[in-house]
């Protein structure tokens, strides 16, 4: 794919994850959640989890407001981890983390990212690799908390 399929097809992607992303609202019965804020761009959101007795994320939602990178990237990212293993969602973290730095080459090193690949381009704009990795930083910021309780 040449540099210009590949823009468009990012541009694409980027606008149907904003006008329609998945895993949109507030989540009940959560067992992990956490609130991200970007300063730089006014990106906010909230980030709702359930993990199971086994460490999976058997459901995931956000809700907030933002660009179109920070939502696309919240809807691609809660679609990519519904039903993992938490080791999994956190081997995913850290090659998006290195993707969005450029450190990683998703065409020339193995990877479990899939879909979300379509970010590589964008280390080469520091501010809008902010905005991506805002989901996935309060979503990690989520499990690291004491899970919350629910009595309903």
């Amino acid at each position: 794919m040449n540099d210009t399929n590949r823009a468009e097809l990012y541009q694409q992607v980027i606008l149907e994850h904003h006008h329609k992303p998945k895993n949109f609202g507030e989540l009940k019965n959560v067992t992990h959640d956490a609130e991200g804020y970007n300063p730089l761009c006014g990106d906010h959101l909230h980030i709702y989890l359930h993990v199971n007795e086994q460490n999976i994320i058997d459901n995931i939602s956000f809700k907030g407001d933002g660009c179109a990178i920070s939502r696309a990237s919240a809807s691609m990212m809660t679609a990519a981890v519904k039903g993992k293993p938490i080791d999994e969602v956190q081997t995913l973290f850290e090659e998006f983390h290195q993707l969005i730095l450029g450190h990683l080459k998703p065409d020339m090193t193995p990877n479990h990212l899939g879909k979300l690949a379509i970010f590589s381009g964008i280390w080469q704009y520091p501010s809008r690799a902010k905005c991506a990795s805002l989901c996935w930083h309060t979503m990690k910021g989520a499990l690291e908390k004491t899970p919350t309780v629910s009595t309903e």
